[in-house]
């Protein structure tokens, strides 16, 4: 259902109280008075820039505060010609801590229902008090969809329409601007034109990334980072291939997301970087310490915001790391219940989004992490990402060797229980510093020696639980025999 569809539907029930949040406030305006005709509505929009104003009609400048436009629009009743008459309030949300406007919407609201008379706040946050909670229904405005950013483009070069590009690379440009708002997308397409006098995407994704980066809830990555850099994980690569190769039908079989289990340092980061760039996906990465406020429903706001985001940049890979950390806290009362929202939020979007949105979490310890999180059907699967044996950690050394310009002659140090991190932080400590790689592993010290017995119990979870991410199959661990006691026999 459309929004306008929603909203007409809303009105007809006689929800009098009618919130619109969205980042777009002059959009939904236009939406608004462009519906008004069609529906016979009645239309009113005061904000305090230009006063109170009525469509068809003159502005009333006098009106210039907030209680007395409220006090203006219950005057004005048409049941002659009007099936509904809306009171539009742009960013009206700065006045609701008065409470003689709060008592005054109250009032409103209650004569809304009788007299058909509604009230709509068009806000880009979410911010009822507590009184007008129950009084208002809340409506999301949405992102432009693909045909409407052609649109946009098309306008930016009516007299030039030879410059709009056909075939993938049409596709590619609206890829690109999917997740900007109209005004976004709008800037990002002239940008382009200015800069190379054509539209390219890459100016689309650097103005993409910069913008994310200002709301400081997700981050854009797209590297050249591919499978071909990253030593091991052959079935891992090889599942993830599959879900996502080209051609499949995202309509009949969506692809849910894996959440991957290690000790730290494994390539669990690397590895979602790198499956963007495979799948040809842009990767989002959610900070869910970020998206955590210190006022009352900021958090809720923020995962909401940033999931739409998300949606709308579809087809996408959300990258959430240390989910664990993340979500610390859940089923607590220290925090008032914010991680626990939060965290139940993630779950209704896993579950029920129909966006084609791959979700990649990790974590370093199942035992910290829900058990609503693993269930079956919320993900495709769980991947246990083990420290790489000895053939990995070789192909792992010759990558690195050749990013860092280091012989392969150089004999390789002793390895046994090295992750990728550290084998990357001894390579790169030997290019540095000018010494050998055998010199540079004297400044590692292996997970594997301070993180025994949390490996140990990782891998003693993950046997018979997840699937492996270097063989196909589950994955299953023996443990090292160990001898209760030794005993020292007596030369007597």
């Amino acid at each position: 259902m459309s929004f306008s569809e929603q909203l007409i539907e809303h009105i007809r029930a006689a929800f009098s109280g009618i919130w619109i949040q969205s980042p777009e406030v002059e959009e939904v305006e236009r939406t608004l008075i462009r519906l008004a005709p069609s529906q016979s509505w009645n239309l009113a929009v005061w904000d305090l820039a230009q006063g109170f104003w009525r469509m068809g009609g003159t502005a009333s400048p006098e009106v210039a505060d907030p209680l007395s436009a409220l006090k203006a629009f219950a005057t004005l009743r048409d049941h002659e010609t009007a099936s509904a008459t809306l009171l539009v309030l742009p960013n009206f949300h700065r006045f609701l801590q008065s409470p003689e406007i709060i008592q005054q919407l109250v009032s409103l609201l209650k004569l809304g229902k009788r007299e058909r008379m509604f009230v709509v706040i068009v806000s880009p946050v979410l911010q009822l008090p507590v009184e007008l909670t129950r009084q208002f229904v809340v409506l999301e405005f949405p992102l432009p969809a693909a045909v409407e950013l052609g649109e946009i483009a098309r306008e930016l070069v009516s007299d030039t329409p030879d410059l709009l590009p056909t075939g993938p690379a049409w596709n590619q440009l609206l890829d690109a601007a999917a997740g900007l708002t109209r005004i976004e997308a709008e800037g990002a397409f002239a940008l382009s034109l200015t800069r190379h006098g054509n539209f390219q995407p890459e100016v689309i994704w650097e103005l993409k990334a910069q913008l994310l980066r200002q709301q400081n809830l997700l981050r854009l990555h797209r590297g050249n980072e591919s499978f071909a850099n990253l030593g091991g994980l052959a079935s891992l690569k090889t599942f993830c291939r599959q879900a996502l190769r080209p051609g499949r039908s995202a309509s009949t079989v969506k692809a849910r997301g894996v959440l991957l289990l290690s000790p730290p340092g494994c390539g669990k980061s690397a590895f979602c970087r790198a499956l963007g760039n495979e799948t040809g996906r842009p990767v989002l990465t959610l900070d869910l310490g970020a998206v955590l406020g210190g006022i009352v429903g900021e958090t809720e706001r923020n995962i909401r915001q940033a999931l739409q985001v998300v949606d709308a940049m579809a087809p996408c890979v959300l990258f959430v790391d240390e989910l664990e950390k993340g979500l610390a806290g859940v089923g607590g009362t220290g925090d008032a219940g914010v991680a626990t929202r939060l965290f139940g939020t993630l779950l209704t979007w896993l579950s029920d989004h129909t966006s084609d949105v791959f979700f990649v979490g990790t974590a370093n310890h199942i035992q910290h992490l829900p058990p609503e999180f693993t269930r079956a059907e919320r993900l495709d699967g769980i991947f246990f990402v083990d420290l790489p044996t000895k053939a990995q950690r070789h192909e792992i050394w010759t990558l690195y060797r050749r990013q860092y310009d280091i012989s392969a002659s150089e004999p390789i140090p002793a390895d046994d229980g090295w992750t990728g991190a550290e084998i990357k932080s001894c390579c790169r400590l030997s290019a540095l510093l000018g010494i050998s790689l055998t010199e540079a592993a004297q400044q590692v010290v292996p997970v594997s020696k301070t993180s025994a017995e949390v490996i140990e119990q990782l891998r003693q979870w993950a046997h018979g639980r997840c699937l492996s991410a270097d063989q196909a199959g589950i994955y299953t661990h023996t443990p090292a025999a160990t001898s209760r006691r030794k005993v020292t026999p007596s030369t007597n």
